[in-house]
């Protein structure tokens, strides 16, 4: 076990939203990093300008507050938790050995990671019962007439997702060959590792958020990347059932 980084000024703050992957992977690297912080939830839907408000340039999670600065996104904050926090914490020490990490990292951050919040928002747009439950989440009061009065703020992050029809077969169609590098990134040892590692983080929790929809859970079941998923996050806070068309679900 780590000891506790002890970081000058005030207690690192990470604002998150409810589901939000990239805010859990974010959460876990302060957690491994031993660095104090308090996580603040904030509505989603709501979050962009409540963030502003709190000085932040942008309006998405995770976004943290952390030795007088603020940063946004879950590769900058890993970025910046290794500079606050202990060497070894979330890269190796070994150059080369660091160098393949911040690769695989980054590759994550951009190919896996969206997959899931654009399936998220693309369904919201589509299915009232998942709204609603979102409100419930969000504990916000009357959810059935939140749920409704949600539909254009899901069209509008669905809008700036690119999570439209033809964006989101295509996820679902090059997820095997995602998968598949993930296994091999398991397999060669740059992930998958008795200490995780950043690239560990941003790729399991994305992993572990694929696993909580129905329509994708098939696809993923039995791979190296299910373990690694599970191993990172053994529970998902949610889980979203089948909302694909049949002729677009990935098959095992």
């Amino acid at each position: 076990m780590r000891g506790r980084t002890v970081v000058t000024g005030a207690v690192a703050k990470l604002y998150v939203i409810p589901l939000s992957h990239p805010s859990i992977a974010a959460r876990k690297m302060l957690e491994r990093a031993g660095i104090d912080h308090e996580v603040v939830t904030l509505p989603s839907g709501l979050h962009p300008p409540l963030l502003r408000l709190r000085g932040f340039a942008g309006g998405t999670v995770p976004a943290l507050e952390m030795e007088g600065g603020r940063v946004q996104g879950s590769l900058a904050i890993a970025r910046a938790i290794a500079a606050a926090g202990p060497p070894g914490a979330l890269y190796p020490t070994d150059p080369e050995a660091r160098r393949r990490v911040e690769e695989a990292e980054r590759w994550g951050e951009a190919e896996i990671q969206p997959i899931p919040r654009r399936l998220f928002r693309w369904a919201l747009v589509r299915r009232g019962d998942l709204r609603r439950r979102l409100a419930g989440i969000n504990r916000i009061p009357l959810p059935r007439v939140a749920g409704a009065l949600m539909k254009p703020v899901a069209m509008h992050f669905a809008r700036v997702s690119s999570a439209d029809d033809g964006t989101v077969r295509r996820d679902v169609e090059r997820l095997p060959d995602l998968l598949d590098r993930v296994d091999l990134l398991i397999a060669e040892g740059t992930i998958g590792g008795e200490e995780p590692n950043a690239a560990d983080l941003q790729i399991g929790t994305s992993v572990r958020a694929m696993l909580a929809f129905e329509d994708l859970r098939g696809a993923i079941e039995g791979r190296p990347a299910e373990a690694l998923g599970r191993r990172i996050l053994p529970r998902f806070p949610a889980s979203a059932p089948s909302v694909l068309p049949e002729a677009w679900r990935p098959t095992p």
